[in-house]
């Protein structure tokens, strides 16, 4: 059912904001330290891990999907909660970690685009006038 994907995304976000204010008080940071992002790591392994298993259903997956596509403002709206001016005057913890984050995701992405050989693209036909002959010839 649609309920068993949103009971999987909440079990993931319990479980990483635990891991995210355990990291905060680990690095000395009176905050939650990539809760959400741990969380959605949780929820993408445990979908496949699932999917792989033949537990997921179709209604359980439209759970996960919807949950999924609502990723964004769900971040934005826990990131509102933060206080940011807080975590700052705590140290440079804070931004070596989003320094950190953002060159490890880039050297990631830098990464996969090197190593995956996906299928080539197809040619994309060319557009043809009513004559036959390529678009803009004579």
């Amino acid at each position: 059912m649609i309920i068993y994907g949103v009971a999987l995304l909440a079990i993931c976000t319990l479980a990483g904001v635990i891991i995210g204010d355990m990291l905060g008080v680990l690095l000395g940071v009176k905050s939650n330290v990539g809760g959400v992002g741990i969380a959605m790591i949780l929820l993408i392994c445990a979908r496949l891990w699932m999917h792989n298993r033949g537990g997921m259903t179709k209604d359980c997956e439209m759970g996960v999907g919807f949950w999924g596509a609502m990723y964004i403002p769900v971040v934005v709206a826990m990131a509102a909660q933060q206080n940011v001016v807080t975590a700052l005057h705590g140290g440079p913890v804070a931004v070596l970690a989003a320094i950190g984050s953002v060159v490890v995701c880039g050297c990631t992405i830098a990464l996969i685009s090197r190593t995956h050989k996906g299928d080539p693209l197809p040619d994309e036909p060319t557009e043809l006038s009513v004559a036959g002959t390529p678009a803009g010839g004579r």
